[in-house]
């Protein structure tokens, strides 16, 4: 009881002496903690100021401004640089395919040194809806330096159920190689039939619908229309002269390997005057082909081997009449044609840096006319024999944007076989994208 007293009587004297100092001290703490929230909410306030501020004038951005700075040109620039050595046993200036109508592109390369085609590309997204594309070709032409819109189109970017739409110049989508560019081609030359049916390659100015099916296997269907003003259409018209159809349809064979089928279908009607080396046709052209295409690597990895095997087969029907130049009698002729040719190839790369390939190609024709000595003047007449060629290549690849190849031919086009061998480089400059299947 003593203590309990004790202790209560010493919390009464110093009581007074506590107190007075919490209470200053309570009291500074609180005048502290009132100027801290008064320097914080004008902060905050001077914050919101300035984030009304920013958006008021993005708000009040003209128009025109923020279109100009999504439109900024900046295209990706591909070039690519061809050039190759010729050499030929025959000349070259007398090559000839029997029963065929050449272009006036088709032939072989001048012997020696040549700069061959060489392509600047450019293309861009537009815009989210829209993308552009150009390619210039230069080519070397008996020494001369030609130059040629190659492509130019518009493409659609983004519809819905599969499809996009072309329009401009562009390669034809029938067969397998007619739309790639030649350098991405595995031989340095043309197989013959493209050479005797499609002048090289199939060009349209016009329209062109792709439709990616909605199918666990990937099918593709094609139409396009075009003015006809290359071969194998051609000649004087207005409108529309030529029109193509194709399906494409392919899939994979376990981990290593994939496939391609596909079938195509041309037609040029009312040819009015189509020039060829010999003689101009006029008349309608049907031309139906089949493709196919087989990769092999293993695990779908073809960094260190590689097997290519790749065929096409096209057949061509033309009836109209044929007028031969000064040259060769400067007279008539009905026609009617019917040609045919393939090739078949393989390419197998065996090392990380090296492939080496096999091809083999063939023509034949069955042609008639009221007129056969015009048709023999004309060299529309097969003169019992078939045009056939064996090519063999090894290609060096340093890295995908360079390749040094050489290649030899056993070119039986005529009845006079010509031993042929071409050493061709190809580099590719700046931004490039990768190739179709």
């Amino acid at each position: 009881m003593k203590k309990i007293i004790t202790a209560s009587l010493y919390l009464l004297v110093i009581s007074p002496v506590i107190t007075p100092a919490m209470a200053e001290r309570s009291a500074e703490l609180n005048k502290q903690i009132e100027q801290l929230k008064k320097d914080t909410k004008a902060r905050i306030q001077t914050l919101e100021e300035r984030l009304n501020a920013a958006e008021n004038a993005v708000a009040t951005q003209p128009a025109s401004r923020t279109t100009a700075k999504q439109n900024n040109f900046n295209p990706a620039i591909s070039l690519i640089l061809n050039g190759s050595y010729s050499n030929y046993s025959q000349n070259p200036d007398d090559y000839a395919l029997p029963g065929f109508a050449l272009g006036s592109e088709v032939g072989l390369e001048k012997e020696g040194f040549s700069l061959g085609e060489s392509e600047i590309t450019l293309s861009a997204n537009t815009d989210q809806h829209w993308r552009g594309q150009m390619t210039i070709s230069l080519a070397d032409d008996n020494g001369e330096t030609s130059t040629e819109v190659e492509e130019a189109f518009i493409e659609t970017l983004g519809l819905d159920n599969g499809l996009t739409v072309r329009a401009g110049r562009f390669f034809s989508g029938i067969g397998y190689l007619n739309g790639k560019h030649i350098h991405a081609w595995n031989f340095n030359d043309a197989p013959l039939v493209y050479r005797g049916l499609f002048g090289n390659q199939i060009k349209q100015d016009g329209l062109r619908l792709n439709w990616a099916l909605p199918t666990d296997q990937y099918i593709e269907l094609g139409l396009e229309t075009g003015n006809g003003q290359s071969f194998p259409a051609g000649g004087s018209h207005s409108g529309l002269g030529d029109w193509a159809a194709f399906m494409k349809t392919g899939g994979d064979i376990g981990d290593s390997a994939s496939w391609q089928l596909g079938l195509s279908h041309y037609q040029a009607d009312n040819i009015d005057g189509r020039q060829a080396s010999t003689h101009s046709f006029t008349g309608d052209s049907k031309l139906n082909g089949l493709d196919m295409i087989y990769k092999w690597s293993p695990n779908g990895n073809d960094a260190e081997q590689s097997l290519i095997l790749q065929s096409e087969y096209f057949q061509r029907d033309e009836n109209g009449t044929i007028a031969a130049d000064a040259d060769n009698g400067a007279d008539n002729s009905s026609i009617e044609t019917n040609q045919k040719g393939w090739y078949a190839e393989g390419i197998y790369k065996f090392k990380p840096h090296w492939r080496t390939g096999l091809r083999y190609d063939r023509l034949s024709s069955s042609n008639s006319g009221d007129n056969s000595s015009v048709l023999q003047q004309t060299g529309l007449l097969d003169e019992g024999h078939d045009p056939h060629r064996t090519s063999v290549m090894v290609e060096w690849i340093p890295s995908e944007f360079s390749r040094i190849r050489l290649q030899a031919n056993h070119d039986n086009s005529t009845r006079e076989s010509d031993n042929q061998v071409i050493l061709q480089y190809t580099q590719a400059l700046g931004s490039h994208g990768a190739h179709q299947f």
